[in-house]
């Protein structure tokens, strides 16, 4: 009997943990919410972050290489989208975009090409206190000068809420078809991983302690 009720406290402990974090589920046009895993890759490791910056896992998450059962969100350059959660955000820390062009079929693509950054939540300092962007969707819009094609949609929480400890990224990625966009070569790009450094002043940063500024990890923000 000891044993059985040993089990199932493990096993309420494993739940809490799994239902303690948060993932992005949906990703749709405008800024009403989607159908979960319709166009954004189901990832494998429940809603458990990715911490290793040399795994391939930063890309699109554990599970999110290939997307051959996720359906492609058919948009046009300068359309708003908006991707939201099942736990609106309650990490500290930057929530940011990135977008990377397949060279084919984006359900085919495993994110290894280049990477560009379209927007940040950064911070907004005011009085000696921050305040970070923490709720339960989040809307933009695709850039209008982007050429035409299917891309990998990214959306990255970075959580720092731990000074000292290991940092969190909480990711997914939404598969589109951009269409009415412009000749633009998006730059600075990046890879993924490498994008990050475990000495970038953001990815270390205490927010606890003696925090005025703060700098986003990853490349500046494209803009057209």
């Amino acid at each position: 009997m000891k044993n059985v009720v040993a089990l199932v406290a493990t096993a309420t402990l494993a739940a809490q943990g799994v239902s303690g974090h948060y993932i992005f589920q949906t990703l749709s046009k405008g800024t009403e919410k989607g159908t979960a895993y319709e166009y954004v890759r189901r990832n494998t490791n429940y809603n458990s972050p990715v911490t290793d910056l040399a795994s391939n896992d930063l890309r699109c998450n554990v599970g999110g290489a290939t997307g051959g059962n996720t359906s492609t969100l058919e948009i046009n350059a300068g359309d708003p989208f908006t991707f939201s959660l099942d736990t609106p955000v309650y990490h500290q820390g930057p929530i940011s975009l990135y977008m990377s062009k397949a060279p084919s079929t984006v359900e085919e693509y495993d994110g290894s090409g280049d990477w560009f950054k379209i927007n940040d939540w950064a911070p907004i300092f005011n009085g000696g206190q921050a305040s970070w962007t923490m709720t339960g969707s989040y809307s933009y819009t695709i850039p209008k000068c982007i050429p035409d094609g299917e891309y990998l949609l990214r959306i990255q929480s970075l959580a720092i809420h731990n000074p000292g400890g290991v940092p969190q990224f909480y990711i997914s990625c939404g598969q589109v078809k951009v269409s009415g966009g412009g000749s633009a070569s998006p730059s600075p790009t990046a890879k993924i991983p490498g994008a990050f450094k475990a000495t970038d002043p953001g990815y270390t940063a205490n927010i606890y302690s003696n925090f005025h500024s703060y700098t986003v990890p990853g490349p500046s923000v494209f803009t057209c």
